[in-house]
């Protein structure tokens, strides 16, 4: 076990240390803005910033304008008619991922799954619910897999007119177009670890497509590390007229959604309402995705959603997987679930293509990107952190098990006061499978990342008590 420093050395260096980091990382938006990088941030390499570049606001708009050509989505619209309806934008949407396969030497994989989803809430007879997957195979660790989603099927006023034109815009065309261009820029490279693309169905109806991906996904034991889903991210305009084009909206949960009476009772004597897997995931995003690379604010919403409203990402929490959402900053809700129409002062509702932000959706998309594919290179999180609780002591020893990552190079300590909201302070741990810290495991809360040779970190896990 590597020597613990001093309290007043740890104390000292590593907050002079994350001084440092925090001014050297800052871009000048950030800046100015008064957001300032935490201890924990990661700065963009070479490749991430090549990669950001190829993303193209002119794309996205082509593919939000093609699904809103589509008249409705609504789930239980047509499934035959090669121009109009749900089906018509399934197979649209297979053909552009199989394109996006064809330029990945093989790769990248696309395909349609669909159930029968039976009479159900706002499923009113038998129907065949299909969502569109595109699978882009790691080239070191293939089992360790993130997924990306928007949802394809739209709706009016109400849920369950399947005829009115229903064009799906911003809600949530703009989600299914950042997914494709994430496809399409990332079919041609190689990650270490696998990405699934998934544009599902069903959202509107009850998240059925994305509860049966969860579920597949699930009964395959599939060791799915990360999942965010992209629906509202279309607008940077809000219902009174102001504009936030440089901010996204992060949700994620605290209390764990599939949290169990044990795993409860370790939550409330450990204090640990703040340090689900998935604000972990939400604190990754802003260490790699809120920088000058990406041109944007993420802002970390400690909620698993919206009041009344629930996305594709919450299926996956169900089922113990980390997931968050992506939502613009302030919506305008006469452009969300409204029948097309004038009102008599003229003003206009509908969820129309000519009130999306297309420069603000490629933002989006540069932050999902940010994110995923530092996720698909760096390790995996650490597995099984504990924190030894055997002895009264005023120091703390912290355990995990070594990841199988061909290019591991070691670990890092991660540390904040209790009241802290992000991870303040970083101690490089080396190789080892245990440490020792001259702190108070009663005073501050820690946490675990792995570090490969390129210098990309994991997400955090937060140890649970070892007596």
């Amino acid at each position: 076990m590597r020597p613990s420093p001093t309290r007043r050395t740890v104390l000292t260096a590593t907050a002079a240390g994350a001084a440092a980091l925090g001014t050297a990382a800052a871009p000048a938006e950030a800046a100015r803005r008064g957001h300032h990088p935490p201890a924990t941030a990661q700065p963009p390499s070479r490749e991430l910033r090549s990669l950001l570049r190829e993303l193209d606001s002119a794309r996205i708009e082509a593919t939000v304008r093609k699904l809103v050509s589509f008249g409705t989505r609504h789930t239980l619209s047509a499934q035959d008619d090669p121009d109009r309806g749900i089906g018509a934008a399934r197979d649209w949407l297979l053909a552009e991922l199989r394109s996006c396969a064809a330029a990945s030497g093989g790769r990248m994989t696309a395909e349609l799954q669909s159930y029968v989803q039976e009479p159900a809430s706002r499923i009113p007879t038998a129907t065949k619910i299909t969502n569109v997957l595109a699978t882009l195979r790691g080239s070191v660790t293939p089992e360790r897999v993130y997924v990306v989603s928007g949802h394809y099927d739209s709706r009016v006023t109400d849920v369950m007119n399947a005829i009115a034109d229903a064009p799906g815009a911003d809600d949530d065309a703009s989600g299914v177009a950042v997914v494709l261009e994430l496809a399409r820029v990332m079919a041609t490279r190689r990650p270490a670890s696998t990405i699934v693309f998934a544009a599902v169905a069903g959202e509107e109806q009850g998240l059925y497509g994305s509860t049966y991906l969860a579920q597949q996904l699930k009964a395959a034991g599939t060791d799915v590390q990360g999942m965010f889903t992209n629906d509202i991210v279309g607008s940077s305009t809000a219902d009174d007229g102001t504009r936030d084009p440089y901010t996204i909206r992060l949700f994620a949960e605290g209390v764990p959604t599939s949290e169990t009476p044990e795993q409860a009772a370790v939550r409330r004597s450990v204090g640990g309402e703040n340090d689900s897997p998935s604000r972990q995931l939400a604190r990754f995003v802003r260490d790699v995705a809120d920088n000058d690379a990406t041109g944007m604010h993420v802002r970390v919403v400690y909620r698993r959603d919206r009041y009344l409203r629930g996305g594709d990402h919450i299926p996956f929490l169900e089922r113990a997987y980390p997931a968050a959402r992506f939502t613009e900053p302030a919506e305008d809700f006469a452009h969300q679930h409204q029948d097309v129409r004038v009102d008599e002062t003229g003003k206009q509702y509908g969820d129309l293509p000519e009130f999306c932000d297309f420069d603000f959706v490629e933002r989006v998309a540069r932050v999902n990107a940010a994110a995923l594919w530092t996720l698909a290179q760096a390790p995996g999180t650490p597995r099984g952190a504990k924190i030894v609780t055997s002895a009264l002591t005023n120091s703390t020893r912290l355990v995990w098990t070594r990841g199988t990552e061909p290019d591991l190079a070691g670990y890092e300590i991660v540390w904040r006061e209790t009241t802290a909201p992000e991870w303040t302070h970083v101690i490089p741990a080396g190789d080892v499978t245990t440490y020792e810290v001259d702190l108070s495991k009663d005073n501050v809360f820690f946490g675990v990342r792995a570090v490969n040779r390129s210098g990309n970190r994991s997400p955090v896990a937060f140890p649970s008590p070892q007596s």
